[in-house]
């Protein structure tokens, strides 16, 4: 029976433990035995009060130890931040309790390039601490990386990955319709483009991980970021957006290696999207096609492959690991 902390009892949080509920109702094991927010309006209230599940018997406290006082726990589910600059005192203090971590942070699905420092540093503590750390979610952690990855196993040469994730963001949770810029004039839209706050993170993080498994040198990547923009009035996300405002985002990112480009990754999110898909294309030998049409849910999937990561974590080597490292993950009652 896997004893669970969430931490961080936000949108995402908060559907991780529906989630984990609805498992057990269905025969899983789950057990919750603590709840972590430092949040003033979330210190003290119960979890499954703020779930809207009604009571669970478990408080929500500011931090690990106040959470757990003398109860034991096997794994700390850390939906919190998105950035590894952040996450790594977070991940720190929960290994210091003997947790291990699945977290939805994307910097942390496959740092080892873009943040090596951090990277060493966390797979340090946990080390040191006999815990195993991981990152993932459904992009990064799945779709954008692990899922071409996978896809290549019939090929006898390789030269080319293209991956398109094409949303109607309108399903989506309010915070991640926000992160995207639905609702923003063009103005309000770049100058949050400027200041770093309006994109899709973990596009980086997905192409260094399919180089690495590929054993490609990249010698550049480039990022392109820019509205998707309303061409007349949209009514389906979490607020009316009118035309000339931005209802969402498209980012293309690109990697090179042996003077030809090797990776594209092409990001594109907005409310009242006609389609939803998600497209894997590698040229190689064979050429292959992926399709998913309708695309993937991204708040389902990444709650469910969290869940489904919490065993293979628990038996796990010590360290930060990333999805490359760990046996496939499939579904799983626990």
């Amino acid at each position: 029976m896997p004893r669970i902390v969430q931490v961080g009892v936000g949108p995402l949080g908060q559907n991780m433990v529906r989630f984990m509920q609805e498992r057990n109702e269905a025969g899983s094991d789950f057990r919750i035995v603590g709840a972590v927010d430092p949040a003033p309006e979330l210190v003290g209230k119960d979890l499954g009060e703020v779930c809207e599940m009604g009571r669970m018997g478990v408080s929500i406290r500011p931090d690990v130890a106040s959470a757990l006082g003398r109860r034991k726990a096997d794994v700390a589910v850390l939906t919190t931040v998105s950035d590894i600059k952040r996450i790594t005192g977070q991940v720190d203090a929960l290994a210091a309790a003997g947790l291990n971590i699945v977290s939805t942070c994307e910097e942390l699905s496959f740092p080892w390039r873009a943040a090596t420092r951090s990277a060493r540093k966390i797979d340090r503590l946990c080390r040191d601490r006999g815990v195993t750390c991981l990152g993932t979610g459904v992009n990064p952690g799945y779709l954008m990386d692990l899922l071409p990855v996978a896809l290549t196993a019939p090929c006898q040469r390789v030269d080319r990955i293209e991956v398109h994730r094409i949303q109607d963001a309108s399903t989506r949770r309010i915070p991640f319709q926000q992160k995207i810029g639905a609702g923003l004039t063009r103005r309000q839209f770049e100058a949050k483009q400027a200041e770093g706050t309006l994109r899709h993170v973990g596009l980086t993080e997905s192409m260094d991980m399919i180089a690495s498994r590929l054993g490609w040198q990249l010698e550049r990547t480039t990022e392109t970021l820019k509205p998707v923009m309303a061409t007349k009035k949209v009514t389906s996300g979490y607020t009316p957006i009118p035309k000339g405002v931005a209802r969402g985002v498209e980012q293309i990112s690109r990697a090179s290696a042996g003077g030809k480009e090797v990776i594209r990754l092409v990001f594109r999110a907005a409310v009242g999207e006609p389609e939803s898909v998600d497209r894997i294309r590698i040229k190689g030998k064979p050429n292959l096609e992926m399709r998913i049409a309708g695309g993937v849910h991204g708040d389902i999937a990444t709650c469910a492959i969290v869940l489904n990561c919490v065993e293979r974590v628990m038996k796990a080597e010590p360290g930060l690991k990333t999805m490359i490292d760990l046996p496939p993950a499939a579904f799983s009652w626990r």
